[in-house]
């Protein structure tokens, strides 16, 4: 049994990028389908939204509250929650037709960590790349995918986790986060045939936390790759998974529709709850923080 529930009506097409802004108390989530950011407040039970001018993939935080780092399909941007400015920084990929960016978070010194996705096929061109936080977009010597996933972080910053969706594999390797160099690539964990990791989070344990697409289910592995727990959702595309709340102890776990005939009750909703055991880092937030 869970204590998982929707934390609204709503239920949504491609609900990803799931994230706790602890400066402005809300969770906030992206719907890629309908060009959608999301912020729950968990005070009022209050949902809002943002329509941006293209499909938003995954973002993340800066030092600035209430302004983010977009990765929008082929372009990243700052954006203002606050007034709506918004201010496009770098192209991504701009000579590959039918890419897009998809998953995506810092690391642990500051630097935007995301991945590109293949709409065209399952030809193996998206990359994985890093904006470092003084503006400069360079990719990262890992293996070409399909459909990237899975970005996040140990919490001492030096192990990074990804995944190609298709491959049923979340890999890690060592990473600096000073440098954007990593090494020693090697395969963390292996799912059942016929799943597919998708968005992950490291907890202050140094346990991973994924969402297994296909599998209604989000599974805690130890740091050696072992399965710790498991939570059973009923929805069977879960997509992104994180931590929330003021002591990082609740959960929240999007889920999709996409594609499916014929949608459940709860396919595509948003989930909030308890896991049997864990707390959250809180998320690392873009570029460096001003101390006055």
């Amino acid at each position: 049994m869970t204590d998982f529930k929707p934390l609204s009506e709503q239920r949504q097409a491609h609900a990803e990028g799931v994230i706790w802004d602890d400066l402005m108390g809300v969770v906030r989530w992206t719907d890629i389908a309908t060009r959608t950011l999301f912020a729950y407040d968990p005070g009022t039970g209050r949902v809002s939204e943002n329509v941006l001018p293209a499909r938003l993939c995954c973002f993340a935080l800066t030092h600035d509250p209430g302004v983010l780092l977009l990765a929008l399909e082929k372009q990243l941007a700052r954006y203002d929650t606050r007034d709506g400015r918004l201010h496009v920084l770098a192209d991504i990929e701009p000579d590959l037709i039918g890419m897009r960016a998809n998953d995506g978070r810092c690391d642990r010194g500051g630097n935007f960590v995301f991945g590109t996705l293949n709409e065209r096929g399952p030809e193996k061109t998206a990359s994985f790349w890093r904006y470092t936080h003084d503006g400069n977009l360079h990719r990262l010597a890992l293996p070409k995918a399909a459909i990237t996933n899975s970005i996040c972080f140990s919490p001492d910053g030096e192990t990074m986790y990804f995944t190609d969706s298709p491959t049923a594999q979340i890999m890690a390797c060592d990473y600096d986060a000073a440098t954007g160099e990593v090494d020693r690539i090697r395969v963390f964990a292996e799912l059942a045939k016929g799943l597919e990791p998708d968005g992950s989070t490291v907890d202050a344990d140094g346990f991973l936390w994924n969402t297994e697409w296909g599998g209604s289910r989000v599974t805690r592995y130890s740091p050696d790759g072992r399965v710790d727990a498991t939570i059973d959702l009923p929805a069977k595309q879960p997509s992104c998974v994180s931590f929330a709340g003021p002591g990082l102890d609740r959960m929240v776990v999007t889920s999709a529709h996409l594609g499916m005939a014929s949608p459940g009750p709860f396919d595509g909703a948003i989930f909030i709850g308890t896991p049997p055991r864990g707390r959250g880092l809180a998320e690392a937030r873009y570029g460096h923080e001003v101390r006055t």
